[in-house]
C-alpha cells in the first residue's frame, strides 16, 4: 500500500495535480481501510495548515522516519515527485529482499515444528503402549529404552509444569527482547548467527548504503541524515555505531575516518566512501555500494535453504536415532 501510494504521488505530482486533489483521489480509491483513513487525515492537516511532512509525522506506524525526512527536503526543494519515486523504489527493494528471507526460512520452520510435534506425540502416545508391553516380561532394558521410558513418563506425570516453564519462558524472552538492554544484545549477536548473520549484516550495510545515498542526494544535512538513516536501519547496535560518527565529523574529522572508528563497515564500503570524498560523489558511490550488497543479499538468500537442507537431515536424524 505504501509503495503504491508513494508511486501514485510521484504521478499526480509529476502531472502538476494538486496535493489535496491528489489526496483525496487516493483516499477513495484506497482499498487499504487503515490506508484511506490515514490519507483521509492527512489531507485533513494540510487544509489546517501543516505542510505535508509535518502531516505525515503524525502518523509514525505508516510513516517511518526516513521517509518523512526524505518528504520534506523534497518539499524545500521542490523535486516532491522525484522523492516520491525514489522512495517507491527503495520500498520495492526492501520488501522484496524480505519476501526472499522468508521464503527461504519458510521450509526450515516447517520442518523443526514438524519434529517437535512429532517428538511431542511420541512421548505422549506411543511410548507409553510400548512401555506396559515391556513390563510384562520383567526384563533388563538396553539404555537408550530406558532414557526414552524415562523421559515419556516425566512427560505424562510433569505435562502441566512443563506447560507452565514454556508459557514463562517464551513470555520472559519476550519481555527481555522487549527490553532496551535485551533489544541490543541480541540485535549484536544476530549478526553473528550462523549462515543468516552474515546475510543480516550485509543487508544492513546494503540498507544503510542505500538510504545514506538518497538522504545525501536529495540534500539532507550530513548529521541530519546519520541521525535519521541509523533510527531506519531496525537494529539499535548498528543505529548506536553510526550515531557515535556525528561526534567525529562535528569535531572535522572524515565521514570514512568515522566510519573505520565505528568497525562496523568493511574495507568495500569504506574505500568507496574516502573516494566518494575526495571525488564530491559520495551519493553515486554509496548507490553502487548499495547495489552490489542487494545483489549478494539475494544470492545468498537463494542459497539459505540449499546450505540448511543438510543440518536439518543431520538434525532430524539424530532424533530418530
Amino acid at each position: 500500500d505504501l509503495i503504491h501510494f508513494s508511486r501514485q504521488m510521484h504521478s499526480l505530482s509529476k502531472a502538476g495535480v494538486p496535493i489535496l486533489s491528489a489526496l483525496a483521489g487516493l483516499a477513495a480509491s484506497t482499498r487499504n481501510t487503515m490506508m484511506a483513513k490515514t490519507v483521509q487525515a492527512i489531507r485533513m492537516s494540510l487544509e489546517s495548515g501543516r505542510d505535508l511532512a509535518t502531516a505525515l509525522s503524525e502518523h509514525p506506524k505508516v510513516f517511518s522516519p526516513v521517509y518523512v525526512s526524505m518528504i520534506r527536503v523534497g518539499e524545500t526543494s521542490g523535486n516532491l515527485d522525484e522523492v516520491f519515486i525514489q522512495l517507491a523504489r527503495y520500498l520495492e527493494r526492501d520488501k522484496h529482499t524480505r519476501q526472499q528471507i522468508i521464503a527461504a526460512v519458510r521450509y526450515p520452520t516447517f520442518v523443526v515444528v514438524a519434529v517437535i510435534i512429532a517428538v511431542v506425540a511420541i512421548n505422549i502416545l506411543v511410548i507409553p503402549v510400548f512401555a506396559g508391553m515391556f513390563s510384562k516380561y520383567n526384563a533388563q532394558l538396553p539404555l537408550a529404552t530406558r532414557i526414552l521410558l524415562a523421559s515419556s513418563d516425566f512427560t505424562l506425570k510433569q505435562w502441566p509444569l512443563l506447560l507452565l516453564a514454556s508459557v514463562v519462558s517464551l513470555f520472559g524472552l519476550r519481555y527481555y527482547l522487549s527490553s532496551e538492554a535485551g533489544r541490543y544484545k541480541w540485535d549484536k549477536w544476530k549478526l553473528k548467527l550462523p549462515l543468516a548473520g552474515d546475510i543480516i549484516y550485509r543487508g544492513t550495510l546494503a540498507r544503510f548504503s542505500r538510504l545514506f545515498s538518497m538522504s545525501i542526494g536529495a540534500g539532507v544535512p550530513l548529521i541530519t541524515a546519520l541521525t535519521v538513516v541509523a533510527k531506519a536501519l531496525d537494529n539499535t547496535y548498528v543505529e548506536e555505531r553510526i550515531l557515535g560518527m556525528q561526534t567525529g565529523i562535528e569535531h572535522g574529522e572524515s565521514i570514512t575516518r568515522t566510519a573505520t572508528a565505528t568497525g562496523m563497515f568493511d574495507a568495500l564500503v569504506l574505500q568507496m566512501m574516502a573516494v566518494g570524498e575526495e571525488t564530491g560523489a559520495l551519493d553515486t558511490l554509496l548507490h553502487e555500494v548499495a547495489l552490489f550488497y542487494e545483489s549478494e543479499v539475494e544470492y545468498d538468500t537463494e542459497r539459505l535453504s540449499a546450505r540448511i537442507e543438510p543440518i536439518l537431515t543431520v538434525m532430524v536424524g539424530g532424533i530418530v536415532l
